[in-house]
């Protein structure tokens, strides 16, 4: 007797956004989902398609300064408290104005999302290294990962709702450039859970990355190339987990 092949999956994945090299995430994040022949992904630059997103076991998002519409946000929000599964990655909760001061902001512009995805991006130090500690070592997402040191680009953030720290790191010091740049003896989430309803957000603030291309009217060509944490095998390995989590049905 044969055994029965796997059931199709359906994923949805929104890639776009400004100041990252959206193409190599986007590229990167579709190799480990084409690890599982199972999984059929559509690909999207908006949050616009909701009759495919209500098709799909899960979205993934990769994305900087992007939103969904008010009411592409409460439809998302229905899908997971209906049992929908989100893996967002690096920017997906980043709002950026450029003052005229030449400082970025992060305005609370969009509360309805922010407290969906239970934290805002504020700010960000100049990209170097940093050790994440391992807050919960007996999660599916964890297990069997020792506290690393990392360099990438650490997104700051507010906590917005009730989440649960899987990884975290401290920081202590100036985010040169933004607004809120002065921060005393924080916790940083790295990777977190937060429940709506049945279902579930996975949160993982690592993986910048930049491109020479990806800064226009800002820079013509960015001379130095960013991969960050998408040099290290541990983003991958906490990547492909955050995917076998989203394939499986329940939590």
């Amino acid at each position: 007797m044969t055994d029965m092949p796997p059931p199709r999956i359906d994923a949805h994945f929104v890639a776009a956004g400004k100041y990252h090299d959206i193409d190599y995430a986007r590229l990167e994040v579709l190799k480990l989902l084409g690890e599982h022949p199972q999984v059929r992904t559509t690909v999207a630059c908006d949050y616009g398609d909701l009759d495919r997103l209500a098709q799909c076991r899960f979205l993934v998002s990769y994305t900087c300064d992007l939103m969904p519409t008010l009411e592409e946000a409460a439809a998302i929000r229905s899908w997971l408290e209906a049992g929908g599964k989100w893996l967002a990655l690096h920017g997906t909760n980043s709002i950026l104005v450029f003052t005229e001061s030449g400082l970025v902001d992060a305005p609370n512009d969009r509360p309805d999302v922010m407290e969906m995805l239970g934290t805002q991006f504020k700010a960000h130090p100049p990209i170097g290294p940093f050790r994440v500690e391992v807050v919960s070592h007996d999660h599916e997402l964890t297990r069997g990962i020792a506290d690393f040191d990392i360099v990438d680009e650490l997104y700051l953030s507010h906590t917005t709702a009730k989440i649960d720290l899987l990884m975290q790191t401290r920081f202590d010091g100036e985010a040169t450039g933004f607004v809120d740049g002065q921060w005393q003896d924080c916790v940083v989430p790295i990777l977190y859970t937060r429940d709506i309803g049945a279902g579930r957000i996975v949160y993982n603030t690592l993986g910048h990355c930049r491109g020479h291309y990806d800064l226009p009217g800002m820079a013509d060509f960015y001379p130095h190339p960013e991969r960050c944490a998408w040099n290290y095998e541990v983003y991958y390995d906490l990547l492909r987990r955050g995917i076998v989590w989203a394939m499986r049905e329940g939590d």
